[in-house]
């Protein structure tokens, strides 16, 4: 194993992603970036290595073990995976009960909930005490039980509020073996990305945000997170929402 300092990004080709990798290659330009998406992306050079993957619980293993001379001294690890429609299924947020749909809800909590959880299992192998790492999965402020005063959308909800205590069950095991990482679960606000696109015409002026401006927004909150073994559920301001 190298002694230098590393970064993970998972569902490195989404739109976010693109520009978070951006982001963290310019303040942090001696760093191994190790990127996993299910596409190829236009890379690589010698800091920057790219692992198309197929996400699935012994895949996610064998990729990190098979990369794991190149971790080093993880810093952060962020987990972009996320859906909410599929036109091609005719996958759409559900409006009221009758519309719900065991199809579309076993697929949004396997990508939405199952799949970052699967990353955190086998991450967790590559984490200590010494170690100081920001982990930080894409949530949702949907996801929200006692901020849900709209209801519909069940299954992409019920996925995220999933998510949540995975990530808050998870902190509490890493407190006791990896005091020093600490899980972060971020909503980034509408952002203008194929994710949202069906959806944006009821956002208000200014609050549709681009991916470099969530990019920034996320490296500077992941850069000042203070490892206390809790995990925080913050939107893109920084400000706490209530689980």
């Amino acid at each position: 194993m190298n002694d230098k300092n590393s970064i993970i990004i998972v569902g490195a080709s989404s739109a976010i992603a693109r520009a978070f990798y951006r982001e963290q290659r310019a303040r942090f330009p001696e760093h191994i970036i190790i990127t996993f998406s299910q596409q190829q992306l236009e890379c690589c050079d010698e800091q920057h290595i790219h692992k198309v993957l197929h996400y699935s619980d012994a895949n996610i293993g064998h990729a990190l073990k098979e990369l794991s001379a190149y971790i080093g001294k993880l810093q952060s690890v962020t987990l972009f995976n996320g859906q909410l429609h599929n036109k091609a299924q005719g996958f759409t947020p559900e409006k009221r009960l009758a519309d719900l749909n065991e199809d579309y809800f076993a697929w949004l909590f396997t990508v939405n909930t199952l799949i970052p959880l699967l990353w955190l299992k086998h991450l967790s192998q590559y984490l200590d005490h010494h170690q100081h790492c920001v982990i930080t999965a894409l949530s949702a402020r949907v996801g929200s039980i006692s901020d849900n005063q709209l209801g519909g959308w069940y299954s992409y909800r019920a996925s995220k509020a999933a998510l949540n205590m995975g990530f808050k069950s998870a902190a509490v095991e890493l407190k006791r073996r990896a005091k020093n990482c600490k899980l972060v679960l971020f909503h980034p606000g509408t952002t203008d990305t194929a994710l949202s696109q069906p959806f944006q015409r009821n956002v208000p002026q200014g609050k549709l945000f681009t991916p470099d401006f969530v990019a920034e927004r996320l490296s500077n909150l992941i850069a000042n997170r203070p490892m206390n073994g809790a995990v925080d559920y913050i939107d893109w301001q920084g400000k706490s929402i209530p689980w």
